[in-house]
């Protein structure tokens, strides 16, 4: 049996389950989402913890236990806690600033990139650090990767959009051999 499938979600006071054949709905604090999961796997709730199992031991069936229960105690985190990424913008006269539903960055091009703001994530720019929040995990790192991706860093000079602790290792230049 799957580790990670077996063990159960121990669920906080604040948050409400509602099942409904394989659609799995999570509330909390913070909003509400929702997954459908496949109908290979069982969900089931006794009291304050969340259980799920699968159908057969067959080889699809043991792959989807594990990332079912990774799915649903994902969003009861989300509702919770929240997920939260934070960009960096290094460069010389690179400027990220907010504006009403879209940030609006300046990266060397020669005219200023903007980036619109999804309505179900938050994004907060203080000087060249972005942080992108919002309930659903997937989502928080693919608007991220998008933003990354406006500008990736430059392997020479370490020049763009970075995760906050991501390293670059700088290639030498011309004169570096």
């Amino acid at each position: 049996m799957s580790r990670i499938g077996r063990s159960v979600i121990h669920l906080p006071d604040s948050v409400k389950v509602s099942i409904a054949g394989n659609t799995v709905r999570v509330a909390g604090r913070l909003g509400e989402t929702a997954a459908q999961l496949s109908p290979r796997v069982a969900v089931t709730l006794d009291g304050k913890t969340l259980r799920v199992e699968r159908k057969s031991d067959g080889c699809d069936d043991r792959a989807l236990h594990g990332l079912a229960r990774t799915l649903v105690a994902n969003m009861v985190r989300g509702v919770t806690e929240g997920y939260e990424k934070t960009l960096e913008v290094h460069g010389t006269g690179y400027k990220v600033e907010k504006k009403k539903d879209s940030i609006v960055l300046q990266l060397g091009f020669a005219h200023p990139v903007e980036f619109p703001i999804p309505g179900d994530i938050a994004i907060d720019v203080d000087r060249n650090v972005i942080k992108v929040r919002g309930i659903d995990s997937e989502r928080v790192g693919t608007v991220s990767a998008s933003i990354r991706s406006l500008k990736p860093p430059d392997p020479y000079k370490g020049k763009g959009i970075r995760c906050q602790g991501e390293r670059i290792k700088l290639k030498p230049g011309k004169s570096g051999v």
